[in-house]
Parts: structure tokens; C-alpha cells; sequence
């Protein structure tokens, strides 16, 4: 994704309730008046209401056009329970896009609370695809004889796709990769992920690796609190992982969700980013939601472009953290900004931040 992202298309997705309104509320951080971009945003409605309408197509359509232009930003989505309806978009996007890797950083935010002594950041990398995942399932038997089956599957592609990315965010971040699967009981599936970390460690031996079995992995968490973490991991793990770690460090206001497709040199070929939360129903049109996981959300696609979207993308994540330490906090945080405030703020030192470097 070297081509400049200056003149680059990101690839918008409605979605649903409070979702949408925070990507409003995202898009008018990356406006070319704030930012000075120049950025085309199409639009697809992933709203639950169209994609009913279309049977998921407008989902293979945004996918399509994300895969083409290299980036996409997300609203959370309602996800209907009947068995017959037309589930999570999610799955047909990661399929879709080619998604190999899911990638959600935890961090601190200022003037909130991390628990078990957590401060640094840790970024899990799961598998965007495969294991307990779409795998076939079927019972046999009745009764106390009844047994319930399911097929999983891995692929060592994957397993490597997971393995690199953890090394390189580590090495970028300067981090280190910690954790793993559970090879020892499952040394030919699980093993699978372990051997390519194995690999990866020996392609990167600068970055510090710590191998641990996935159930010491939760249980040394809590204890950890020096170096930042990268932790690889399998789709399924890497999903209760993520919904451990974010927690961790007070809120999940300060984390965005990253899916990554790759080329065959891995290097990142298309990004789609959106929040780690979901639609929120009950805050819907009461301007008191924290829109700060979505503006960080579009933010992280300008980290996979030029020098200027870069820059840019760094000016929105400063701008939400130091509002937030100068006291300007949505409720959730213990403040009472409303959404488009705290939108308001982020805008202002941005515009700042871009006009002092531009002197520099």
C-alpha cells in the first residue's frame, strides 16, 4: 500500500443505531478541511434494513470495492439471531476482502483506571478466518448417547500471515511477541500456529519472544505490566483474548478493530477499520456516546499510507488522547462532553497539531 493516500479512496460503510452516528462523527475528522487530504469516500449501506433488502448483496458489493481501493471504515452492524436471516456481515467481508489477520490493540487512556496493573499497550493478532469458525457442525446418537461433532480447520498460510504481522507490529512497536496456542495438547492443529511463530522468531531476532501456552497466556496477563505485548493467536482465542485485554485497561473507548489482507510478501494489501464496540441501541440520538474508537478508527487507515496521511493519522490519535487528559470526556469516561463536542474538540487540535508541523 505504497501508492499516496492523499489522493486515495476509503470505502465507507454505513451500519446501524449509535454505530452510524459515530461514523459520522469519524468521517468529520477526515474531512479535507481538517485534515488537508484529499480522500473520496463511496458509501454502502450495511444497515440491517438493506441488507435484508439486498440479501447480503450490498456486503459482496462493499467488499468488492474494498478489495479495489485498499481501505474501507466500518460502523457496527446489527446482528439478527434468526437462523434464516442474513447474520453478520463480518464473515463475508473477511472472506471476501482476503482478510488473513484481526488485529485490536488495548492502551491506556488517560485518567482512566487499568485493572491488575495493566499499562502497557497489547495488541492481539487472531486469525481473521478458519478454526472454530464456519466449521461444519452435526450431532448423532440420542439420548445420553448423543455426541455432538464439528469440523475445524487451519491453514499454515494463515498461521504464517499471523505469525509475520505479530513480529513486524512487535518490531514497529517495540514490543514483545508473548503467548500462543495450546500446541502441547494439540501439537498437529494447534501446533500448526506454533511452529510459524517458531519460524517468524527466527526471521525477526531482534524482537523479543516468549512463547506461552494460550491458557497461561490469560492467567500472566493480569501479572504482566512491564513491556508491550503482541499476542498471535488462533481465531477463536484470539476472540475471547480480545474481549479480555480491551477491558483490561478501563474502557474499550480507546481500541479500534483492524482486518488485514495481504500480499504475497505481506505486506498489508487492503485495511478495514472500525470500532471495537457495537451499536449501542439505548444511546441512538442522545449526542452522549464516545465516538473516540471510531475516530482512531479512521485514523489507523491513514497509518497505512504516505508520509502525509501518516502524519495526519498521528495528529487524530494525539488529539483524542490529549483532549481527553485536558478533561474534555464523554460520559463513559466521566465526563460530560457529548458526542459532537468531543468530535469538536478532536477537529480543533487537529487542525492545530497540522498547522504548527506544517511551520516546522
Amino acid at each position: 500500500m505504497s501508492a499516496a493516500v492523499t489522493q486515495q479512496t476509503i470505502v465507507v460503510l454505513d451500519g446501524d443505531e449509535t454505530g452510524q452516528e459515530l461514523l459520522e462523527e469519524a468521517l468529520r475528522v477526515l474531512a479535507r478541511d481538517v485534515t488537508g487530504l484529499e480522500l473520496d469516500f463511496p458509501r454502502f449501506d450495511l444497515s440491517l434494513e438493506n441488507r435484508r433488502a439486498t440479501q447480503n448483496g450490498v456486503v459482496h458489493e462493499a467488499a468488492a470495492a474494498i478489495r479495489e481501493a485498499g481501505f474501507g471504515l466500518k460502523a457496527a452492524t446489527i446482528t439478527p439471531e434468526g437462523r434464516d436471516d442474513v447474520g453478520s456481515p463480518n464473515r463475508i467481508l473477511r472472506e471476501e476482502i482476503g482478510g488473513k489477520v484481526i488485529v485490536r490493540t488495548g492502551r491506556r487512556i488517560p485518567g482512566v483506571v487499568p485493572l491488575g496493573g495493566v499499562h502497557a499497550p497489547i495488541s492481539i493478532v487472531r486469525m481473521a478466518v478458519g478454526d472454530a469458525y464456519g466449521a461444519t457442525e452435526w450431532r448423532e446418537g440420542e439420548g445420553d448417547d448423543e455426541v455432538a461433532l464439528r469440523t475445524e480447520r487451519i491453514e499454515r498460510r494463515i498461521c504464517h500471515a499471523v505469525a509475520e504481522y505479530a513480529f513486524r507490529h512487535a518490531e514497529r512497536t517495540g514490543a514483545k511477541v508473548f503467548g500462543g496456542p495450546k500446541y502441547t495438547v494439540s501439537p498437529v492443529y494447534e501446533g500448526m500456529l506454533k511452529e510459524e511463530m517458531d519460524a517468524a522468531a527466527e526471521r525477526h531476532p531482534d524482537v523479543q519472544y516468549e512463547p506461552q501456552l494460550i491458557d497461561a497466556t490469560f492467567a500472566l496477563l493480569v501479572a504482566s505490566s512491564g513491556a508491550p505485548l503482541v499476542i498471535p493467536a488462533l481465531n477463536r482465542d484470539g476472540d475471547i483474548l480480545s474481549d479480555l485485554v480491551l477491558p483490561l485497561f478501563g474502557s474499550i473507548a480507546g481500541s479500534e478493530s483492524l482486518l488485514v489482507a495481504f500480499d504475497d510478501d505481506f505486506v498489508p494489501s487492503a485495511v478495514m477499520a472500525e470500532a471495537a464496540h457495537g451499536t449501542a441501541p439505548s444511546l441512538r440520538g442522545k449526542d452522549v456516546a464516545n465516538p473516540m474508537a471510531m475516530i482512531l478508527a479512521g485514523a489507523a487507515l491513514l497509518a497505512h499510507g504516505d508520509e502525509e496521511a501518516q502524519q495526519a493519522g498521528r495528529a487524530i490519535r494525539e488529539s483524542c488522547l490529549e483532549a481527553v487528559a485536558d478533561g474534555v470526556r464523554t460520559a463513559d469516561l466521566g465526563g460530560h462532553a457529548g458526542t459532537t463536542e468531543f468530535t469538536d474538540e478532536v477537529i480543533r487540535r487537529v487542525r492545530s497539531k497540522l498547522e504548527v508541523w506544517a511551520t516546522l
